[in-house]
């Protein structure tokens, strides 16, 4: 025979008699009457006055009937919730009610119907809220960081006129300043006027988070400026804390003339700098390199009581690091010893990134030692000092061991400047297969390369001519979110045009705009000198007219560039013409754009009009070796050597070094007129130069040429003259010292 099932009624008197017995596993007897658990009997129960007396049972049986009765927790009512919280509330249980809150919250798939239902209560399901659950509501939901949704509650309590007290108000300004979101300060400001409008009580608190606030988006003007407002309008006094939040943001923005108009005024209001206010002008003189004033300041912090603490001698061992004075840095530890402050990781990784700087790797590698035998535990930012000058002295082998062995052996898991360093490390030596390695690394552990190290990457491979798989790279990057810019296109337009490939450089220039990336004067010049190197400079000038109707302004390299194109290409005339217009635009020539044209007008043999450019040249401005080297080559190449020897004279006597390209021209010719003994004793005058000419000649060497294939071909033909002269039994020993 089937049992009866008693009344609800009757349920929830025997359900409330258990849990409100003494018994200690009261939970163990309601597991029989688990099926006829309803939400409404379920909800009855939470809302016992019996039970409400009781905080701690009621937590225990709202917790054991999550679990147990899942069913009666439906996504879409959070009604359970709801009367466990009410209950709580009437007996002033504030921090149980609120923990419940932010846990449903955090934990919950449902926090959005719980929101609903604060902002759009059925009044049928249950009573409207109180102004204690919209208040523990509103903490509840910043402390699960998500402010936005605790702004809609204080709004709703607003339009119900339910006046929020001042404490939880100054938490949402708070958690609004705090939160990551282009409204931030705005909406702090609108809960602000709200205060304001409706009587809540403001104090400096309130005033300070705003300020906070403005300090955080560098509105400095307007953190000053509420200074006053908070004084003259609301009659509320600053305190220490209002004046270093915005003392620390002028300091880091190196506004100290501000700063110290600030500090007369904080003496106006009767306040007296404490250390954070020392330490706040500490830290914007040694961002500024003004460590004499820093100093001075460490000074007064001892005189007034205020001692400096770790932070102060941090910032004052970083500036002297950054200004090269890791020696006085180190000193300091010892005035730190006497003050009975003991180092921190920060002390040593600003120490040992300074002994590294200045090349003392040694002492580096003692203060790493000393660091952890005083039980001072390498972080992050120490691991990748460590990898970071690893790879620049370029010591690659030594880098993998201990980068395996930080991971195997010391748990170290690198991040996104770890890898980025190992990256820029293994490109320096050459070694792209291990920076592609270093990459599939980060992809497999998920670490998000940022746009730097892609356009480093691709810019490897682009210069070891896979331009293709560049471009793979950064199509794949883009698929998987990633943001290529105009760096990224810049990279890929100047590796097609090296290879001569101008459709595809074009291609991406197109795709580039198409992708909405702005490009820079820097990208414009990929382009523009990529299509005057393969011979279409009229479609440069096209590009050219983009640049300047897009608002940008051309720079050296730009116009440089055009001239160089329309030399390349024998326009001379045009190159001349573009010469002047540009000119006319604040375009000042150097050495390098007059060497461009002069040497245009040589290849064009037109060596009169070469010879008045270079008379002009050298009337106008202080001329350079590959100026007088394009001429030389000039008359040697029509056997005007009395001419090219002229020259020779003048270049030395205006204090210019003649270099292996000078001599190169005269011996050629000399050799090729048959003058070999003449060509001999020349080389005999030069045989001490070149060595120490060696460096300079190779850094002009392309200069006066149109290419490195030009500039190879003088390289040989010197060396052919040397050769031809050894054949002849002469000048063996100048063949062992220009040969070699």
């Amino acid at each position: 025979m089937a049992t009866l099932k008693p009344p609800e009624s009757q349920l929830l008197k025997t359900l409330t008699s258990i849990l409100t017995s003494e018994k200690s596993h009261f939970l163990e007897t309601l597991n029989p009457y688990i099926p006829q658990i309803t939400q409404p009997l379920l909800c009855s129960l939470l809302s016992s006055p019996s039970l409400a007396k009781r905080p701690e049972t009621l937590v225990s049986f709202f917790h054991w009937a999550q679990t147990s009765i899942p069913e009666a927790f439906p996504s879409d009512s959070p009604l359970p919730l709801l009367s466990v919280v009410r209950s709580l509330l009437s007996h002033h249980k504030f921090a149980d009610a609120k923990s419940l809150l932010v846990s449903y919250i955090r934990t919950s798939d449902a926090s959005l119907s719980l929101c609903n239902s604060l902002l759009h209560p059925n009044l049928h399901l249950s009573p409207p809220p109180s102004k204690a659950l919209f208040d523990i509501s509103l903490g509840a939901y910043l402390q699960a960081g998500k402010p936005h949704v605790a702004l809609q509650i204080f709004q709703k309590m607003i339009r119900l006129k339910l006046k929020p007290n001042h404490l939880t108000c100054n938490t949402l300004l708070i958690g609004l300043v705090r939160y990551p979101s282009s409204f931030s300060l705005s909406n702090a400001r609108e809960v602000f006027d709200d205060m304001v409008k409706h009587g809540v009580s403001l104090n400096a608190k309130t005033f300070n988070v705003l300020i906070h606030g403005y300090c955080l988006e560098g509105k400095l003007d307007d953190a000053v400026a509420m200074i006053e407002r908070m004084v003259s309008e609301f009659k509320v006094n600053p305190d220490n804390v209002t004046y270093n939040t915005i003392l620390k943001a002028m300091s880091k923005k190196g506004r100290l003339n501000d700063v110290k108009e600030l500090l007369l005024d904080m003496k106006k209001h009767g306040l007296v700098p404490n250390r954070d206010t020392y330490n706040n002008l500490v830290y914007g003189y040694c961002k500024l390199g003004s460590l004499k004033e820093a100093f001075q300041i460490v000074e007064l912090m001892k005189q007034t009581n205020n001692l400096p603490d770790l932070c102060t001698y941090n910032m004052l061992m970083n500036g002297l690091c950054n200004g090269g004075s890791v020696k006085e840095a180190l000193e300091l530890m010892d005035e730190m010893k006497e003050l009975k402050l003991l180092p921190d990781v920060v002390t040593y990784n600003t120490l040992i990134d300074g002994c590294f700087e200045l090349g003392l790797s040694s002492e580096g590698m003692k203060l790493m030692d000393q660091m952890e035998n005083h039980g001072v535990k390498p972080n992050q930012v120490t691991h990748n000092i460590s990898l970071k000058w690893l790879c620049k002295e370029e010591k690659m082998e030594e880098v993998t061991r201990k980068f395996k062995e930080l991971v195997e052996v010391h748990g170290f898991a690198p991040d996104i400047v770890t890898y980025h360093t190992l990256i820029n490390g293994y490109l320096k030596v050459g070694d792209l297969s291990g920076a592609l390695e270093m990459m599939r690394e980060m992809g497999k552990k998920g670490i998000k390369m940022n746009t730097v190290t892609l356009n480093t990457i691709a810019d490897a491979l682009c210069k070891e001519r896979k331009v293709d798989e560049a471009r793979s790279l950064l199509d794949s990057a883009v698929k998987r979110g990633y943001i290529v810019d105009e760096v990224s296109y810049g990279t890929l337009i100047t590796g097609y045009f090296r290879e001569e490939k101008v459709e595809k450089a074009m291609e991406m220039w197109e795709e580039m705009k198409k992708m909405k990336v702005i490009p820079t004067v820097s990208t414009f010049n990929s382009v523009i000198g990529g299509l005057c190197h393969n011979g279409k400079t009229e479609l440069a000038m096209e590009r050219f007219d983009e640049l300047a109707e897009s608002g940008l302004l051309p720079d050296d390299t730009t116009f440089n560039s055009i001239i160089l194109g329309y030399c390349k290409e024998g326009r001379v005339e045009r190159a001349f013409e573009f010469y002047n217009e540009s000119i006319k635009h604040s375009f000042k020539p150097d050495n390098y754009t007059c060497n461009i044209l002069l040497n245009g007008i040589c290849k064009e043999g037109m060596t009169e009009k070469a010879l008045n450019f270079f008379n002009s040249l050298i009337e106008e401005r202080d001329v350079d070796t590959v100026t007088y080297n394009t001429m030389i080559s000039a008359f040697c190449k029509e056997r005007k050597l009395k001419e090219a020897f002229d020259l020779l004279t003048e270049m030395e006597e205006r204090g210019l070094e003649p270099d292996r390209f000078t001599y190169n021209s005269i011996i050629t010719t000399l050799m090729e007129d048959g003058k070999v003994s003449e060509a001999e004793e020349l080389m005999e005058k030069v045989s001490g130069k070149f060595g120490s000419l060696k460096a300079e000649t190779e850094k002009n060497a392309t200069i006066g040429t149109e290419s490195k294939e030009e500039a190879n071909s003088e390289a040989i033909a010197y060396s052919d003259v040397i050769k031809e002269l050894c054949n002849r039994g002469r000048l063996k020993e100048q063949s062992r010292s220009y040969t070699g």
